[in-house]
């Protein structure tokens, strides 16, 4: 398509590959410890690697492609956050081990590549499924091609990061603005709230997500809080601050209400896809490949005895700790990581597929998560059973980790395998060769996986996790809420030690179902109501997801106002912006992060970048400043994205 010649592989590209993928997965890290969310980093890095070497006059499609290949990888794999902080949210590590977390991720990633290879020709190149994704990054990539055409979208990603770093340097650095404000009222007995968050990576996340999306989050926050908290509070009133109260309500029951809900509608997004999933795969595990096109077939199965032999060493250094005699201490050792392996090589293709169909950010991780929890723990369950263990207060806790440290390998491989395949097409449409790619991905995994401890370590010591904050009088509400890895945790702690709370669970559960109708019905009428997202608004905090819903209503109201012949357009910078805001937001706390942990390490203050003046600011003050600053960078983003040109 775009000639023989043309370098794809090259030292430059490949340099620059490694420069953007710390980036960008530092950046998904933050944004999936802070909301639960990560971004698909393709087009932005398609848009970096073009604006680089258009500076240094060259510039060619096959090597632009390989550059947002390699990141593409990386980015997705910083999902692995929704499980790996669970090891320390139950208590079995004080901080994040650098060695088990990269050999979880790498290896868990290039398994992801290894099992989706031979589901190519079938998936990528005969099946004609959508790839939203990587149809899209194609066609980034085949703009900046054309001659002549030099607005490939930097000054959109730049305008979007200096505005999200500057407001949390405003506010998380100098603190003379606040990121949110919350207002607590009473009607009887019965409390409200009333939220409002400023946080400009939350609106281009809610920029990607759209509007259905951003709906859905908000039906979720006002079940919460106009449904469920006011009922609880008035049914068991108490005395003391309102807000005090109310959130407690919030964390120790309508969460679990929650949790019941995301539980339901996870498995049921996972059970929608699988029909068509397995009617797509029916041909595709004849593992047809092409030694001319595929890694040959020696290669891979060399890769994957390499990476198999890697797990289990570390699966023997994590359970070896634990003092069993040999025989028990193999048994968990074979028995966790040979399930981890098998479950992952069972839901790989099915993700590939699910990717094809909605997109790697829109496939249901979080219930390929649930399950593989839940197996897994099934799993160490009956080993325990089977030698007669004890399950002691220290046995339980063991059994936990190892059945979440286990659900890492499986989320790892689930993340790769929604990306393989979308970079694949990507590949497929600009004339890309596929072994080439699936080289590059495997470097994107491994450049990826040795910044996700380091980062995870970093934003601990800085800021904390709710419930968890590394020093005394840290202030809990700059504290990240890791949702999935906490629901992942509650959901391992619940089988070995009964303390689910089911109750509410099952209310959740019932709430879910009665959502997933709704859903059915408004899907009729062209409408949605995705069920996931409403269990997220629930039972995430309000001043977080609120901005996301600001972020949807924002691009939906930007997209009818502009011209139908311009909403592509709109489309591509509204993109491009909506992911500066997230990189700039994240990179800027991750700064702010290490600054802190500087200072405190040296016996300075946290308060690194507060002017004096700051202190004398009332919360009034710095909720009207904040709003202003919040309210006038929408108004910029609106007008820049929709000006004629």
């Amino acid at each position: 398509m775009y000639g023989k010649n043309l370098k794809e592989i090259t030292l430059a590209g490949v340099l620059l590959g490694v420069f953007i993928t710390l980036i960008f997965t530092t950046a998904n890290v933050y944004l999936g410890l802070k909301v639960g969310l990560t971004f698909a980093s393709s087009i932005p890095a398609a848009v970096f690697s073009m604006a680089f070497f258009k500076m240094l006059g060259k510039s060619s499609i096959l090597e632009n492609n390989i550059v947002q290949t390699q990141v593409s990888a990386a980015g997705t794999l910083s999902a692995v956050v929704f499980i790996i902080p669970s090891l320390f949210f139950v208590g079995y590590w004080s901080g994040f081990d650098f060695w088990h977390t990269f050999i979880i991720c790498a290896g868990g990633g290039i398994l992801g590549v290894i099992f989706t290879i031979p589901s190519r020709i079938e998936l990528v190149e005969k099946n004609q499924l959508p790839y939203p994704e990587g149809i899209a990054a194609a066609e980034v990539l085949q703009l900046g091609e054309k001659k002549g055409e030099k607005d490939i979208g930097a000054k959109e990603m730049l305008l979007g990061a200096g505005l999200a770093s500057a407001s949390t340097f405003l506010s998380q650095g100098m603190k003379v603005i606040s990121d949110g404000v919350e207002y607590f009222f009473s009607i009887g007995r019965a409390i409200f709230q009333i939220p409002f968050g400023f946080s400009l990576a939350l609106i281009g996340a809610g920029w990607l997500v759209g509007i259905g999306v951003g709906v859905a989050v908000l039906v979720g926050v006002l079940i919460a809080w106009c449904v469920l908290v006011p009922i609880i509070s008035s049914l068991t009133p108490a005395s003391g601050d309102i807000g005090e109260i109310a959130m407690d309500i919030w964390k120790h029951q309508v969460r679990f209400i929650g949790v019941g809900m995301i539980g339901v509608a996870a498995i049921w997004t996972f059970l929608n896809m699988l029909k068509p999933t397995i009617k797509g795969l029916s041909h595709s595990f004849k593992f047809s490949t092409s030694d001319q096109k595929d890694i040959p077939a020696k290669w891979l199965l060399l890769s994957f005895l390499a990476v198999v032999a890697l797990i289990i060493v570390v699966f023997y250094d994590f359970v070896s700790k634990a003092s069993f005699s040999p025989l028990i201490t193999w048994t968990f050792v074979l028995v966790s990581s040979l399930c981890a392996v098998i479950i992952g090589f069972l839901i790989s293709a099915t993700c590939g597929y699910m990717a094809g169909l909605v997109g790697s950010s829109s496939s249901p991780i979080s219930g390929i998560g649930i399950l593989g929890v839940v197996l897994l723990s099934l799993s160490v369950l009956g080993i325990a059973k089977l030698f007669s263990l004890e399950l002691d207060e220290g046995n339980k806790q063991f059994f936990i980790a190892l059945s979440l440290f286990a659900t890492s390998i499986v989320f790892a491989v689930a993340t790769i395998a929604n990306d393989n395949l979308q970079d694949l097409k990507t590949g497929m449409l600009v004339g890309a060769t596929p072994w080439k790619q699936e080289v590059i991905l495997m470097l994107g995994c491994i450049v990826g996986a040795s910044v996700i401890a380091p980062v995870l370590n970093l934003l601990y010591e800085a800021y904390g996790f709710v419930g968890y904050l590394p020093r005394e009088g840290m202030k809990e509400s700059n504290a990240l809420n890791a949702p999935q890895a906490i629901l992942m945790a509650a959901i391992a702690e619940g089988i070995f030690k009964s303390t689910l709370n089911w109750i509410h669970i099952g209310i959740g559960a019932v709430l879910g179902i009665l959502v997933i109708g709704a859903d059915l019905v408004l899907k009729r009428k062209n409408l949605m109501l995705p069920p996931l997202a409403v269990g997220m608004g629930v039972y995430l905090p309000p001043v977080v997801t609120i901005p996301i819903f600001f972020g949807a209503l924002l691009a939906y109201i930007a997209h009818k106002r502009t011209p139908k012949q311009e909403r592509e357009n709109l489309k591509r910078k509204g993109t491009l912006l909506a992911s500066g805001l997230i990189v700039g937001e994240s990179l800027m706390g991750i700064l702010i992060a290490g600054a802190i942990v500087i200072s405190v390490s040296s016996g300075g203050s946290e308060e690194v970048f507060m002017p004096s003046f700051a202190s004398s600011l009332s919360s009034s003050a710095l909720s009207t400043l904040g709003f202003l600053f919040f309210g006038a960078s929408l108004a910029l983003i609106y007008l820049y994205l929709t000006k004629r040109r």
